[in-house]
This record gives C-alpha cells, sequence and structure tokens, in this order.
C-alpha cells in the first residue's frame, strides 16, 4: 500500500469531529489505568460515536439504536472481571435509548457510559436531536424546533446515578481525567461530552461551547457530594457546566446480585448441559 494512501483502519469522521478528542481521551485513560485490550469491552450504538470500537484495540461490539445500556450491562453481569464501556449518541441515548438511560442509572451497574453530546443527528444529515436548543433550525425542523431540550445529566442524578460529570471534547486532558475516575468508580457512570459537529451544527461550535462552558473544578463552593446543589448548578441556563457534577458511593448491582463466593466470571463457571437443555426445550 502506497504511502499516504487510503487505511481501512484510519478513523472515517469529519476532520474536526469532536469524537476524535473522546478517542484520544479513552486512549490515554486507558492506558493511565493499565487496561489489556483483552480485558476491555467498548458497546457502541446507531452513530457516528458508533464506529469508534473499530478503531480501538480492545473488544468491540457495535449494538441496535438504544439498545447499548442493556447489551453492555449484560456483558458486565456475564463477565465482572471484564472493563466495560459503553458509548452512546445523544440521540441514541436520550431518544430511543431514554428508557435504558433511566434504568441503568438506578440500577447502578458498575461500568461506564460515554454520551456523545453534538446537539444534533450528525450521522442522517442533521436532524433535530433531544439537546437541540429550542428554536434549532435544521432539515426536521425547518421552522424551529419547539421542544425543550433534555438534559442528561440532570436527568441521570434524578433516576439515581451515583457517578454523573460531562466533559468537553475540546478539552481532551481534563476529559481523561474524568474517565479515569469513571471508570474507578463502583457503580454506573455517567459522562456527557460535549462534542462539536463540524459538519452539521454549525451553531454549537468549539468556539461556541468555549465560550458558554464553565470549569466546576474552578468553583470552591462547589461540592459534587451535594445533590441539591449538583441540580441547582445544571439548572442555570446561563452556563454550561462542565466536571463531576455529581458523586455517591453505593453498592453496585454487581455487589448486590452476584454470588459473594464467586470469585470468577460466571461465563466461566461449569454448566450442567442436561439442566440447560431442559430449558431450552421451553423455547422450541
Amino acid at each position: 500500500m502506497k504511502e499516504n494512501s487510503y487505511h481501512l483502519h484510519d478513523p472515517t469522521w469529519c476532520r474536526g469531529c469532536g469524537i476524535y478528542g473522546i478517542f484520544a481521551a479513552l486512549k490515554k485513560a486507558a492506558a493511565s489505568l493499565q487496561i489489556p485490550p483483552e480485558r476491555m469491552v467498548i458497546v457502541t450504538g446507531i452513530g457516528c460515536h458508533g464506529r469508534l470500537n473499530n478503531y480501538f484495540n480492545a473488544y468491540g461490539f457495535h449494538g441496535l439504536h438504544g439498545r447499548v445500556l442493556p447489551v453492555a450491562a449484560g456483558v458486565k453481569l456475564a463477565n465482572s472481571s471484564l472493563a466495560v464501556l459503553a458509548v452512546s449518541g445523544d440521540g441514541d441515548a436520550y431518544s430511543i435509548g431514554v428508557g435504558h438511560f433511566i434504568h441503568a442509572n438506578r440500577r447502578n451497574v458498575n461500568m461506564i457510559c460515554i454520551v456523545v453530546d453534538n446537539r444534533v443527528y450528525g450521522l442522517t444529515q442533521g436532524q433535530t436531536s433531544p439537546t437541540s436548543q429550542k428554536g434549532y433550525v435544521s432539515v426536521s425542523s425547518p421552522f424551529g424546533s419547539k421542544e425543550t431540550p433534555l438534559d442528561g445529566p440532570r436527568l441521570a442524578i434524578v433516576s439515581g446515578g451515583t457517578f454523573v460529570a460531562r466533559g468537553f471534547s475540546g478539552i481532551p486532558e481534563h476529559l481523561t481525567a474524568l474517565i479515569i475516575e469513571g471508570m474507578t468508580h463502583n457503580g454506573f457512570s455517567l459522562i456527557e461530552v460535549l462534542s462539536p459537529c463540524v459538519t452539521h451544527n454549525k451553531i454549537n461550535t468549539y468556539k461556541w461551547f468555549k465560550e458558554h462552558i464553565v470549569n466546576l473544578d474552578d468553583d470552591t463552593n462547589f461540592s459534587a457530594k451535594n445533590k441539591k446543589k449538583a441540580l441547582e448548578v445544571l439548572s442555570d441556563q446561563s452556563k454550561i457546566p462542565i466536571g463531576l457534577l455529581y458523586h455517591e458511593e453505593r453498592p453496585s448491582f454487581d455487589d448486590l446480585s452476584l454470588p459473594s463466593d464467586t470469585p470468577i466470571a460466571l461465563t466461566k463457571l461449569d454448566v450442567d448441559e442436561k439442566k440447560l437443555d431442559a430449558i431450552m426445550k421451553d423455547f422450541m
């Protein structure tokens, strides 16, 4: 293959896409935590983010639209020794998948979820998404969106989330730190990432986000352990907070559900094939 020619494994995202920043942060986080490729699983959904596991040296599963979280939870509960990462989009997670999103937060399975939020349906040519601002004009809302945008982190907190954060793909160092913290949290970790779509969203650009975000790390009066304060910060429409929004410690679903006397993955346990055959017959 000639130099500078097309490589099958080169990312195919548009130049300047925010997912490049997420990709870089994820690689740095995995390297920092020294996670072997064979111990990591990345589950993706439908959207531009769905290609991420094609370029990452780990196990990957490309699921159906909106079904990232139940697939990722199944992987984690079947083999608790794996580091499981679910990657979704604002349409994938907050539209068709919003029911799974709510239950994933309250259920608290020990895994991390990154929601790539570019406030538009990027893969399907720029339709209005659940996070598009009110009045947003697109091919699906030519007279401006009439809907109030959904706030994923706020929904996660009121749904029982134990680790809720927001990052910006334009600051990959800060995002890397959030991912590391999320991956070491015992429970469900949500990180929404503001990720500009340079092709279809000409309003929420890198410049626009930099002018509107505020880093909670710089606010000495803010505590991520205060749920009321976190919801107040998210309710302030004059700014977009990034950083760790809310954090609490409580037993994960894994801790409460998996046998405490079984230190190995469920997938490696001996199975009584006669019992399994009897169960399978019920579905025939």
